[in-house]
């Protein structure tokens, strides 16, 4: 067999075909291979976060479902402007219950508390140290939402009496505007 130039340039293509394949195809392939084996990875990272995330977001509506409801409870508690009166009479009830004399009321102006209104009743009243206690168990007892402020406690010498106190007794309400 005869070994000429036309068998050296077929035996030198057939060995370059596999390089010039590796060059041109399988290396360019490859690279196109790794960058979507790391988008992949990058997506199935984004795509964890997302789930996490989205179980978060159930366990958040969950949560601000039970403050909506705590929120209605507490607005409950508020009466209306109409029904500020009837606490007064309930407080001052609570007061002749637990032994003490009848209060002395002095209502002040309202105060404009966050989305409600406050109502500070300036009250004084006299009697026992036990009946002070029952009643302020009592106020504390109240369904409704108050708060006694600038107590001032006086000891007494009369035989009747063993106390004096004054303090402010604010009501919290709803300012319901009549239509």
């Amino acid at each position: 067999m005869q070994f000429g130039i036309r068998e050296l340039v077929l035996f030198l293509t057939v060995l370059l075909l596999p390089v010039v394949s590796y060059m041109l195809v399988f290396r360019p392939q490859s690279a196109n291979i790794e960058s979507a084996k790391v988008e992949i990875a990058h997506k199935q990272e984004m795509l964890g976060k997302l789930r996490a995330e989205t179980a978060r977001n159930d366990d958040l509506l969950l949560i601000n479902q039970q403050i909506t409801e705590r929120i209605e409870t507490m607005e409950s508690m508020l009466p209306s402007n109409k029904e500020v009166d009837q606490i007064v009479r309930q407080v001052s009830s609570l007061a002749i219950q637990s032994g003490l004399s009848s209060p002395t009321l002095k209502s002040t102006k309202p105060q404009a508390a966050a989305q409600f209104r406050e109502q500070p009743l300036e009250m004084s009243i006299e009697g026992s140290w036990a009946g002070f206690y029952a009643f302020l168990l009592k106020i504390e007892q109240m369904p409704r939402i108050t708060r006694i402020i600038d107590m001032k406690i006086e000891d007494t010498a009369s035989d009747e009496t063993e106390i004096k106190a004054s303090f402010t007794l604010s009501i919290f309400f709803r300012n319901e505007v009549a239509s």
